[in-house]
């Protein structure tokens, strides 16, 4: 062996003895961690802060996660390449005891890392072939919103007599909750998914035995945006017929509401109904002169109407012209 040789074994037999000595990656971050449980099972690094309440029990949250191994840069999973990651529920979506009760010491916005003990994780028989037997594990996560869903779960769980009974406050606050999912679900582009919530959310509506005026009046309230939320993602769906249909629900509770025009004239414009599509636009523009969405709609149906005013006379001149020659 040349000197130079002999030189480099050493240098490698002390690189590693000195790695040996040297706490493992996780060993190190244990030490700026705080323990959650009191029982080491579950350590916690708070990264960046959140604000608000904690994320509650029977919560469905909205996050980002990675899942490391020890001396792996590259995740087992990890949900950070979606954009709109998928509303998750404690306890049915969450599945990993250490993961669920860590986000129970979350706030909406914060970002914390998390070790895992066996027991809290993936158990003596790992998750072959990605997790092996015994594995610690590290969670990063960001928590980006979450919604309080155990109040609809509870709510939803009563029987039909039981819902009628309970106070009116108690049934908007679900049906505001079940809204909320489906907003999250229509600008995350799942039209499908929003249908049902917003479906879901105007059936427990319906199902109330209304017992007064005033409570008459509350409901109806309540079912105004749903209709025109409705509406609007029937319409991204391409369904103009059932955009129309719940458009017209809406006008009926109040005949003057300029959303509901408005998505009354877009629904006649798809159906190609552009005389009944200009006449919707037109009431709403009369309450909101100004509204860009409006003129520029109500622009767009008068060049159609005209468009298809001069095809049918094309093709009714054709037609004559063809009738004369005979």
């Amino acid at each position: 062996m040349s000197g130079n040789g002999l030189i480099h074994s050493i240098r490698r037999l002390l690189n590693t003895e000195e790695q040996l000595r040297r706490p493992s990656p996780f060993n190190e971050l244990r030490q700026q961690m705080s323990d959650v449980l009191g029982d080491g099972g579950i350590l916690k690094e708070l990264v960046q802060a959140g604000d608000g309440p904690p994320v509650p029990y029977n919560a469905s949250v909205l996050m980002h996660y990675s899942g490391y191994l020890e001396y792996s840069n590259v995740p087992f999973e990890t949900n950070t390449y979606q954009r709109f990651p998928k509303i998750m529920k404690l306890g049915r979506d969450v599945t990993l005891t250490g993961l669920e009760m860590g986000l129970l010491t979350m706030k909406k916005g914060e970002f914390s890392r998390f070790l895992f003990e066996p027991q809290y994780a993936y158990g003596d028989l790992g998750c072959p072939p990605l997790i092996p037997a015994f594995s610690v594990v590290l969670y990063e996560v960001h928590i980006l919103d979450f919604l309080d869903s155990g109040q609809v779960d509870d709510f939803t769980a009563m029987s039909q007599d039981e819902q009628n009974t309970a106070p009116l406050s108690n049934l908007l606050e679900v049906v505001n909750t079940v809204r909320s999912f489906g907003n999250r679900c229509f600008n995350q582009s799942r039209y499908h998914d929003a249908k049902d919530h917003y479906k879901e959310a105007v059936a427990l509506l319906g199902n109330r035995e209304k017992q007064s005026d005033v409570e008459r009046e509350k409901l109806n309230k309540a079912l105004l945006p749903l209709y025109l939320n409705l509406s609007v993602t029937e319409l991204r769906l391409e369904r103009p017929h059932k955009a129309l249909k719940y458009g017209n629900k809406a006008l009926e509770i109040n005949s003057g509401n300029t959303k509901a025009l408005f998505r009354c004239g877009q629904a006649y414009m798809e159906l190609q109904e552009y005389q009944t599509a200009q006449e919707c636009l037109i009431s709403a523009q009369a309450k909101r002169p100004f509204d860009s969405d409006i003129n520029n709609l109500l622009r767009k149906v008068a060049m159609c109407h005209k468009d298809n005013l001069d095809k049918e006379k094309n093709m009714c001149s054709k037609m004559f012209r063809h009738m004369r020659e005979k």
